[in-house]
């Protein structure tokens, strides 16, 4: 953001430094990144990026401006723009139909608009099952109910002839 000084001039040192806008921060247009990038909130890239990025509990979104070639660990992705690489999140990939995708998926769940360009290998994850254990509670005895005698099981087949 730029201000105006006391003079009226525009003081513009604020607009270099980056800061998150509503929780996520911005790699705009003319930005270039060659390395990882490592964040804990959401990120949004309009610029070009090459190398790694993970933000494993935030959210990508690669804009329709965004040039991206990076292996990423994100919570949920959203692609807009084009990505070349791999996409392991835990949860889900969005490719809308501005999107040019080429590469892996590893996902909870995948959407894909129509017009969307993808060549991808998907691995779609699942939950793992819950198995649900039935405890059963033994019958209160009243004291005037006998008690009734355990019996045991043998693998021996008893035929009476």
């Amino acid at each position: 953001m730029l201000k105006k000084n006391k003079k009226g001039n525009t003081d513009t040192a604020s607009s270099h430094v980056l800061a998150p806008v509503d929780g996520k921060t911005i790699v705009g247009e003319q930005i270039i990144i060659d390395g990882t990038i490592r964040g804990k909130e959401d990120l949004l890239i309009e610029g070009s990026v090459k190398g790694r990025i993970e933000i494993e509990t935030h959210h990508l979104t690669v804009g329709p401006r965004g040039q991206v070639e990076a292996e990423i660990q994100a919570a949920n992705v959203t692609i807009s723009g084009r990505l070349v690489g791999n996409v392991n999140t835990t949860g889900t990939v969005k490719i809308t139909k501005e999107a040019d995708f080429n590469g892996e998926i590893k996902a909870k769940s995948i959407s894909v608009e129509d017009g969307a360009y993808l060549k991808a290998v998907i691995e779609m994850e699942r939950e793992p099952e819950k198995k649900t254990v039935t405890v059963v509670k033994p019958e209160e005895k009243s004291a005037s109910e006998p008690a009734k005698e355990p019996f045991a099981m043998t693998g021996k087949s008893s035929k009476r002839n």
